[in-house]
């Protein structure tokens, strides 16, 4: 199977990271994150790597740069100038999993965005969502970009406990298309809890 999806979120810090690691188990996949902002010496690749099982690939990053903001920022400072047309996707046999840096408006040059992207590899997103004082509206607006930009999502992950109003409301907004992946709290980052989860995403999604 080599399908393929990209991993986004409604904002920065929403778990994208944890939730491909996840994924990555679930759908037995590829993993690979186009830009890394900052923190290369604990990347997401190494942290998904740490998490999961050796029988797929992490592929490389197609930019690592050094200081830890946007990815325009991050790149001006270095002198670097990244263009969507700088990516493709990696070619594998597996299905790959594509994770994004912070959301759909997150800047990779002064024009382009992470949406932008996401459009330009033409494939189906996954939408992290967490809870937190705004996230209805960021789930919304996102949703609401994605359909503007006739982006298929596949799945949208609820990441963590949800108040129950807030659950509900996002419930009811999601497009009827999309599959809904419910993770719990994950406090304890072990390859052990990831496979758990992951086992619990087999049984319960429908």
């Amino acid at each position: 199977m080599n399908t393929k999806y990209f991993i986004t979120g409604i904002g920065t810090g929403v778990g994208k990271t944890i939730a491909s690691a996840v994924l990555r188990q679930y759908f037995k996949a590829d993993y690979w994150k186009p830009v890394q902002s900052g923190d290369l010496d604990q990347s997401d690749s190494m942290l998904v790597k740490q998490l999961t099982n050796d029988e797929w690939r992490i592929h490389p990053e197609r930019f690592c740069l050094q200081y830890p903001a946007s990815p325009h920022q991050s790149a001006a400072m270095e002198g670097i100038e990244i263009k969507v047309d700088d990516f493709r996707l990696p070619e594998t046999d597996n299905m790959l999993l594509t994770e994004g840096a912070g959301g759909l408006f997150v800047p990779l040059n002064h024009e382009e965005f992470m949406i932008d992207l996401i459009e330009h590899f033409n494939i189906p997103a996954i939408l992290v969502v967490k809870d937190y004082l705004g996230c209805i509206n960021h789930t919304l607006l996102s949703l609401e970009a994605l359909g503007y930009r006739n982006i298929e999502v596949a799945f949208v992950v609820f990441n963590g406990d949800f108040v129950p109003e807030t659950r509900e409301v996002l419930l009811k907004h999601i497009p009827e298309n999309s599959k809904v992946i419910e993770l719990p709290e994950i406090k304890d980052l072990t390859r052990e809890v990831i496979q758990e989860v992951a086992d619990s995403v087999q049984r319960n999604l429908k």
